[in-house]
């Protein structure tokens, strides 16, 4: 990773009317513009491109996972109970970030509480009416020159940061006060995972690290095979019964003992040219259902793992890097095309395809791609490319709508309480 690419941010305050007197940096609320104008099981084919069993409706029970502890280990945000046609529209604006899709910030959630960051890295917190509770900057002037990308990680008492300038920190989650800092070898561009009194974070050389949550002293770390080209997209990881899965940027998947910090197995997923391909190499995040893993690539692979020996149980031609969801018996995706996909989860069979960007006129679908989706109680929430949010029927998987929210990417959804939120290059937006 070259350290000299760093996103540059250009700081400033743009005034609006309040949400309510003690959040005078949001906007306020207004509606939503509305776009307008528009039993098999299917085998392995070389690119997916046409629906398949479309008339099949999906009839699932009410079981929601709500972002629960178990769920945010095995990465899987399962489904919400929430419902909304997102009528109104909010945001919290700051300056904006250059090369924004290169990265993917993600918004931290504690309880009803929403954390995210701005320019040259200052935190800040909300409560649920978007009353802006602590603001807090811990970076010198010559770091905040450097405009930090911020990853977070949170329990019920500490919030951990890493970011792209190889800063790691601990702040205090109720008041935002600083307990320790510490400087890595190299950038940080992961998920970051807290499990008892230890957090984990990949950084650039592709080492997973272990840390204490105490001191931030680090315990342990395992390195994996390195490339000298990389892409953005950021890694990922499960934690499951003290055992933590990795992903790395040549596509190897890595398991290791939390508590001795020995690698139980690796398994690659790509062929030789891996490290001539590494750049253009985009996985979707890791999840899991305790029992096998989930992962997906821009290559056209998607795979089931088992998560004790370390082999591949199924391969499927998805061609999808947006992390995927497990509910129950199903797995869920949306392909790089704009192809909702059903998947059986333990035999990994096809069992429906439907055109979600049906909406969007053929000479633009090309240029368009997902970022991320979330499931609620009985629709999907699909964010893409092009600025757009996709409220689509769970039960049938068509478009019931397509709200714009910007011209430019967001950022895949997430749901807090009552509202579904998004990121964009100059914002922090809210719908509900």
């Amino acid at each position: 990773m070259n350290k000299k690419i760093y996103l540059f941010i250009i700081f400033f305050l743009i005034s609006g009317c309040s949400l309510n007197k003690n959040s005078e940096f949001w906007t306020s609320s207004k509606k939503i513009v509305l776009e307008r104008g528009f039993d098999e099981v299917l085998k392995d084919e070389s690119v997916i491109k046409k629906e398949f069993n479309s008339n099949i409706k999906l009839k699932l029970e009410k079981i929601f996972n709500d972002n629960s502890y178990e769920s945010l280990l095995l990465n899987n945000p399962g489904r919400s109970n929430f419902d909304s046609e997102l009528k109104k529209i909010s945001k919290y604006k700051f300056s904006k970030i250059k090369n924004y899709h290169q990265y993917e910030p993600e918004i931290l959630f504690n309880k009803n509480r929403v954390i995210f960051f701005e320019n040259k890295g200052t935190i800040l917190q909300f409560d649920e009416n978007s009353k802006l509770i602590w603001k807090k900057n811990y970076y010198t002037k010559t770091e905040k020159k450097l405009n930090p990308i911020l990853q977070f990680a949170n329990n019920d008492k500490y919030m951990v940061i890493a970011d792209n300038i190889a800063k790691i920190y601990l702040l205090d989650l109720k008041s935002g006060n600083l307990i320790w800092s510490k400087y890595n070898t190299a950038p940080f561009n992961s998920q970051i995972k807290i499990y008892k009194d230890k957090f984990f974070v990949i950084d650039f050389s592709n080492t997973l690290r272990c840390y204490s949550l105490k001191d931030g002293k680090e315990l342990w770390n395992i390195k994996t095979e390195n490339a000298l080209i990389r892409s953005q997209k950021k890694l990922s990881m499960v934690i499951f019964q003290d055992k933590i899965y990795f992903n790395n940027s040549i596509g190897d998947i890595t398991a290791v003992d939390i508590n001795k910090g020995d690698m139980l197995w690796q398994l690659p997923t790509q062929g030789s040219d891996i490290y001539e391909s590494a750049f253009s190499l985009e996985t979707s995040d890791i999840i899991s259902d305790g029992k096998d893993l989930f992962f997906s690539n821009n290559r056209n692979e998607f795979f089931s793992v088992d998560m004790k020996s370390g082999n591949f149980k199924w391969k499927n031609n998805i061609n999808a890097n947006v992390r995927p969801i497990v509910i129950d018996k199903l797995l869920l995706t949306v392909s790089i095309d704009g192809y909702l996909m059903i998947v059986e989860k333990d035999s990994g069979n096809i069992i429906r395809i439907t055109d979600v960007f049906d909406k969007f006129k053929l000479k633009k679908r090309p240029k368009i791609n997902p970022t991320g989706f979330i499931i609620g109680s009985n629709k999907i929430y699909l964010s893409t490319s092009n600025g757009r949010l996709l409220i689509i029927d769970l039960s049938d998987g068509r478009t019931k709508s397509v709200l714009k929210i910007d011209n430019e990417k967001i950022s895949s959804p997430l749901i807090i309480e009552k509202n579904l939120f998004v990121t964009k290059d100059n914002s922090l937006i809210k719908l509900n």
